[in-house]
C-alpha cells in the first residue's frame, strides 16, 4: 500500500507549526469534527456519492480525525510533518524556504494528485481522502502557521484558567471545550451567510489560504504573555475568531472536494 512506504478579515467582511510529536490534537476531535460537519452542507450531489463510496458511507465528521488518529502508528511518521507549516512572519509561503520533508501546502496537494489520480487504489484514494480533510482543517487553526522555534506555540507555556497549557493547546482544544458544544451543535449555529459570501470565500489557493492563516498566527502570538494566566476575558476575545475558522475551514474543505469530484 502507497500510504505506509474565520478570519479577522473574514469577519470584518461577514458583518460589512510545529507541534511536538503525538502531544496536542489539531483543533481537536470536536474542532476536526465541527469542520466535516460544516462542509457536508455545502457539497454538491456528485460530491457526496463519490466520497460515500470511496469512504464506504463514512462522514466527514467520522474520518476528520484520522490525520491524528494515526500519530501512535509509527509507520506514518512521514506524515508528521504535514500537520503544519512554518515561514518567517511577513513571509508568503510561495516566497519561504520549505521543508524537505513536506509540509501542510505539500501534504494537502499530495493528498489532491492522488485522489484524482486514476490508477490509484481504492485503498489509497480512501487514506489520501481522510487526510485532506484533516489537513484542510489544519490549515486553519493559527498555530498550524506558527513559528518554528516554539512548535507553533507548544512551549509557549500558559495557564488556562487553574490548569497548566500552552498557546497551541488553548486554541486547539481549551476553548472549545469550554464552550461545552457538540460538534453538531457548534456546525448548527454557525453564522449565516449568503451565497455571495461562501464565494468569496472561497477564494484563493491553498498558499494563498496559509498565508492568510499566518497573519491570525502574528495576533494569536501577541495575544498572551508567558506564564498568563488566561480564562474568561480570552475567549470572550478570541472565541469568535475560533467558531469563525471552523466556519471557513467546512466552506473551503467543501470547495476542494467538490474541485476534485466535479
Amino acid at each position: 500500500m502507497k500510504t505506509i512506504k474565520l478570519t479577522y478579515t473574514v469577519v470584518a467582511f461577514l458583518i460589512t507549526f510545529s507541534p511536538l510529536k503525538a502531544t496536542n490534537p489539531d483543533w481537536g476531535a470536536t474542532g476536526h469534527r465541527t469542520i466535516g460537519k460544516i462542509a457536508e452542507d455545502y457539497l454538491k450531489g456528485r460530491t457526496k456519492r463519490k466520497i460515500a463510496e470511496i469512504l464506504d458511507g463514512q462522514s466527514l465528521s467520522l474520518v476528520a480525525t484520522f490525520g491524528d488518529d494515526i500519530k501512535s502508528d509509527k509507520r506514518y511518521n512521514q506524515f508528521y510533518t504535514w500537520h503544519y507549516v512554518n515561514m518567517p512572519f511577513g513571509v508568503k509561503y510561495e516566497d519561504s524556504n520549505k521543508n524537505p520533508e513536506g509540509d501542510l501546502v505539500f501534504g494537502i496537494e499530495k493528498c489532491k494528485t492522488i485522489i484524482k489520480d486514476k490508477n490509484a487504489t481504492k485503498e489509497d484514494k480512501a487514506f489520501y481522502l481522510k487526510m485532506l480533510i484533516h489537513l484542510i482543517g489544519d490549515l486553519h487553526q493559527p498555530m498550524h502557521v506558527g513559528r518554528a522555534e516554539d512548535k507553533g506555540g507548544n512551549t509557549i507555556q500558559v495557564q488556562w484558567f487553574n490548569d497548566g497549557t500552552n498557546l497551541h493547546r488553548v486554541w486547539d482544544s481549551n476553548m472549545i471545550n469550554h464552550f461545552n458544544m457538540t460538534y453538531t451543535e457548534l456546525a448548527t449555529n454557525s453564522d449565516k451567510i449568503s451565497k455571495e459570501q461562501v464565494k468569496y470565500l472561497q477564494k484563493g489557493t491553498i498558499a494563498d489560504w496559509a498565508n492568510e492563516t499566518q497573519k491570525l498566527a502574528i495576533k494569536t502570538y501577541a495575544s498572551v504573555k508567558i506564564g498568563e494566566k488566561l480564562g474568561y476575558k480570552y475567549m470572550y476575545d478570541n472565541f469568535g475568531l475560533v467558531r469563525s475558522q471552523l466556519q471557513v475551514g467546512g466552506i473551503r474543505l467543501a470547495k476542494v472536494l467538490n474541485e476534485l469530484f466535479s
